[in-house]
């Protein structure tokens, strides 16, 4: 029998599983083998699925399960497409009418599926799309879009909003994915369009895919010029080269170049952009302003539009589907889209720096993790060293390696004692202050890097700004130029090289120490200051540079020891992506 969930088409015998193992084919039709299943069940705000011109700042309920009909390198859900089992005990069994209800106690405009693809939980999302229907919601999902004429058929009607995360405008990009070809995608997106549905699209920029990208950018026009194209710049993870990365400045020229075809072109991953905002596409005037939250996510900090969503400055129609909401749902620390899956990699990252090799191992400390009740707690214990190592010590108890996690800490509190004796007494503490991506997109204070920089002798600047967001939120050039700092770092997860980050200095009017005497610097290699047991050599990169004279650390060498003893890796800072959990590229589960 041939499946009909997706147009991947796989052919089963009785008692087969398909290529995404959620489904098996049994004498009276294809079977879903986890209905209902549910990893996470939360409320967010719309704009961190992201979708953001329908129902802006409008409150969802999100709902993900796991598992994937695709298999995309590099995915940024991996932890949940590909290692989190079905069969988890993570997971909840809750009935579509339970989910509907939840959203309505909530008091939730609709329910959203994303993180994973709604495809590999099929019927039940039909099911709670018929249900959310009956109740008066709204529905909607990120998928690869990647249904059969028959399954889109099905579901078409319940259906308010999707973003399609297209692949590419060619067959091979398709096929990386283990697809077929993207004619079917294409297909559905203009179906999707013509029944009504509000589509928005995302594409994942790699360095060298501006052709690609300006082929589809034509291509989705000839459908409509005003559905939104999300431009989601590489985060480079689990195996992909960190050489595909672009940068944000190659992304910016890109997005000028895609706004000449499309209306509404949006950039993500690129902290401190102005190509997240919209504005209008006749006077220029900025109707919504929004700050990077999260990986592919966003929040709006101000808006200017009338309630029928026109530019109050000329009176341009908007192609913004539905009335906005005037506040914002303020998600927990972990929930909103993808920093969920950001959590659980700061926890397999312990557990890879611990020996851990099965990955077995690690979703049985996800579970109890989950089952505990303590991502909440998670996000404010890693923003501090000392209790970041009773987050190590969990770890080692709950994975049998608690031996392991012991030489860790140890490791770690030596380095924090070196630094307290190298600085004891000292007396100048630099102003410093840490951005991330663009200069003018400021890190919280309470996070990490801050106290990274407290630790190391400096006196962060941070911390004196009230800021919100995830991780923080962009600051204007003269609040930043009143703290004047004489040290800036760049964060090293989503980062800019130093000369693209002292050219913006100039183009946003920075006039800081910092800036005249050449004290902007980044990290060695991704994972040195925050989500990784690798913000130790941050540290000591950091306090290096802060105090030369009384700090002596080689950086490198202590990134080529580090590696060995906790990785059994040699240290090659080009094989390093943004992965919080996997040291390199050419790390590898045991077995594989």
């Amino acid at each position: 029998m041939k499946c009909d969930i997706c147009e991947i088409g796989c052919q089963l015998a009785e008692g087969q599983t398909g290529k995404c193992g959620q489904y098996i084919y049994q004498e009276d039709g294809m079977r879903e083998l986890y209905p209902d299943c549910y990893l996470t069940v939360c409320p967010i705000s719309i704009e961190t699925m992201p979708i953001l011109h329908f129902h802006p700042r409008g409150k969802f309920m999100q709902v993900s399960s796991t598992g994937c009909n695709f298999q995309c390198p590099g995915c940024v859900s991996t932890v949940i497409v590909r290692e989190m089992s079905p069969e988890s005990s993570a997971l909840h069994n809750i009935s579509a009418e339970e989910l509907v209800a939840r959203a309505i106690e909530e008091d939730c405009q609709g329910l959203a599926f994303l993180m994973n693809d709604p495809l590999a939980s099929y019927p039940s999302f039909l099911r709670v799309a018929k249900e959310a229907k009956n109740e008066g919601l709204m529905v909607g999902c990120s998928s690869n879009a990647y249904f059969t004429e028959k399954s889109l058929q099905q579901i078409i009607d319940y259906l308010d909003f999707i973003n399609v995360g297209i692949k590419g405008n060619s067959d091979a990009s398709y096929q990386y994915c283990g697809a077929k070809s993207a004619e079917p995608v294409w297909r559905n997106v203009k179906i999707l369009h013509e029944k009504g549905v509000h589509v928005e699209v995302s594409f994942v920029f790699e360095k060298g895919g501006e052709e690609e990208i300006m082929s589809m950018a034509q291509r989705l026009a000839s459908i409509s010029d005003e559905i939104p194209l999300q431009l989601m710049r590489l985060i480079p993870l689990e195996k992909v080269d960190p050489a595909r990365e672009p940068s944000i400045r190659e992304a910016e020229v890109l997005c000028r170049q895609l706004r000449s075809i499309l209306k509404y072109v949006y950039l993500f991953n690129s902290p401190g952009t102005d190509y997240l905002s919209t504005y209008c596409t006749s006077c220029g005037t900025e109707i919504y302003q929004r700050d990077f939250y999260g990986p592919m996510g966003a929040k709006i900090r101000a808006q200017r539009t009338s309630i029928e969503g026109d530019c109050p400055q000329c009176g341009t129609h908007l192609a913004i589907s539905g009335k906005g909401s005037s506040t914002a749902y303020q998600e927990g620390a972990f929930q909103g889209g993808y920093p969920f899956t950001r959590a659980l990699e700061m926890i397999e990252a312990i557990l890879l720096a611990i020996q851990v090799q099965k990955q077995s191992t690690v979703i049985r400390v996800w579970e109890n993790l989950l089952l505990e009740g303590r991502l909440e707690g998670l996000h404010q214990h890693i923003q501090q060293p000392e209790s970041y190592l009773e987050v190590v010590r969990y770890c080692g108890e709950k994975s049998g390696h608690s031996n392991e996690a012991q030489d860790l800490i140890d490791y770690i509190q030596s380095k924090l004692q070196l630094i307290e004796e190298a600085l004891s007494g000292v007396e100048s503490r630099p102003r410093v202050y840490y951005a991330m991506g663009k200069p003018l997109f400021c890190i919280k204070g309470e996070r990490m890097e801050n106290q990274l920089v407290r630790i190391a002798g400096g006196q962060s600047v941070n911390m004196q700004l009230n800021c919100s967001g995830r991780p923080g939120m962009k600051i204007d050039a003269a609040q930043l130029n009143q703290l004047d700092p004489e040290y800036i770092f760049i964060s090293a997860f989503l980062s800019s090289s130093v000369e693209d980050f002292t050219a913006s200095c100039y183009q946003e009017g920075i006039e800081v120490e910092a800036l005249a005497k050449g004290h902007i610097y980044t990290h060695p290699a991704p994972g040195w200051d925050f989500g990784s047991p690798r913000w130790i050599l941050g540290l000591m990169n950091i306090a290096s540079l802060l105090h030369p004279e009384r700090c002596h650390f080689n950086v490198m060498a202590e990134a080529r020891e580090f590696y060995q003893r906790f990785y059994h890796l040699d240290f090659e800072a080009n094989q390093v992506n943004r992965s919080f959990a996997k040291p390199a590229t050419n790390w590898d589960w045991e077995g594989k």
